[in-house]
């Protein structure tokens, strides 16, 4: 029995000591596998790591060239553009500084005149602008303040056009010239009050005592009223200032042809105040 025990216990040992053994051999063997598989594989990897940075890094190169030239062609562009605008804008303020100030579709309209005057009449874009239309006409003020009290009131006025005749005997020049005028630039217009014949009227140039009169009456939108004289007591003074201001409807016909309702909320009809130009 105790040999048994002693070839059991030796077989035992033997066994644990050969299992032992051979996990060491497995794990060595096992470790160097792993070193040579780790080695074959890395090294391609690693390759692969640094192609891939380098064609990344070629690419981030290509696409900072290509954001460069795209945001120097965008401020060519801009600048370009800014050129044109500023051409643009410079033609514009010269071709506004020799013109009267341009109407749009509603302009303010003022009459005005002393009592023993004559009636002028101003047309503005707005209230502080400069007139674009200052005509002196042959009716007195008394006598437009009577037909307007009797009921509505047609203005008209004509000019002529330039005859055949004399644009043959006139160079090319100032065929262009008489050919650009502006209705509202005619100097002498025929007046009609209801269809009677009321003299002349003659484009005024807005002096400072027409400015004076305008700068007067600007915060007023719509209503008549009579100014103080200017210089009371002053020899040659035409005494009290009577005027009438409203918003007016601009309608274009032609080239040759315009018209100014006068805009009354008050009436339910027609306008008391209606103004016609012509050019005939």
């Amino acid at each position: 029995m105790a040999k048994s025990l002693q070839d059991s216990s030796s077989k035992r040992h033997f066994h644990w000591t050969n299992k032992v053994g051979n996990e060491d051999y497995h794990d060595h063997d096992n470790h160097e596998d792993g070193v040579g598989v780790g080695v074959g594989v890395g090294l391609p990897t690693l390759k692969s790591s640094l192609s891939k940075a380098v064609s990344d890094e070629e690419e981030k190169r290509k696409e900072g060239q290509a954001t460069q030239r795209v945001q120097l062609q965008r401020r060519k562009l801009q600048a370009a553009a800014m050129s044109r605008l500023r051409s643009v804008l410079t033609a514009f303020g010269k071709n506004r500084s020799g013109l009267p100030l341009g109407l749009g579709p509603r302009v303010i309209g003022t009459l005005f005149g002393s009592k023993k005057g004559h009636v002028h009449f101003a047309l503005q874009r707005d209230p502080n602008s400069h007139p674009a239309f200052l005509i002196e006409l042959a009716t007195p003020i008394s006598g437009l303040v009577k037909e307007m009290a009797s009921g509505l009131v047609r203005i008209a006025l004509e000019c002529d056009k330039e005859k055949e005749e004399e644009k043959k005997t006139e160079d090319s020049k100032s065929k262009s010239k008489s050919s650009a005028v502006r209705l509202l630039e005619e100097p002498v217009w025929r007046t009609y009050c209801n269809g009677k014949k009321s003299g002349f009227a003659s484009r005024r140039e807005c002096g400072p005592k027409e400015w004076k009169v305008l700068k007067a009456v600007e915060p007023i939108s719509m209503g008549a009223g009579v100014l103080p004289p200017a210089n009371e007591g002053e020899a040659g003074c035409d005494g009290e200032l009577m005027y009438m201001r409203a918003k007016f409807e601009r309608v274009v016909g032609s080239r040759d042809s315009e018209a100014f309702y006068m805009m009354n909320p008050d009436s339910n009809g027609a306008p008391e105040l209606s103004i016609y130009l012509l050019r005939v």
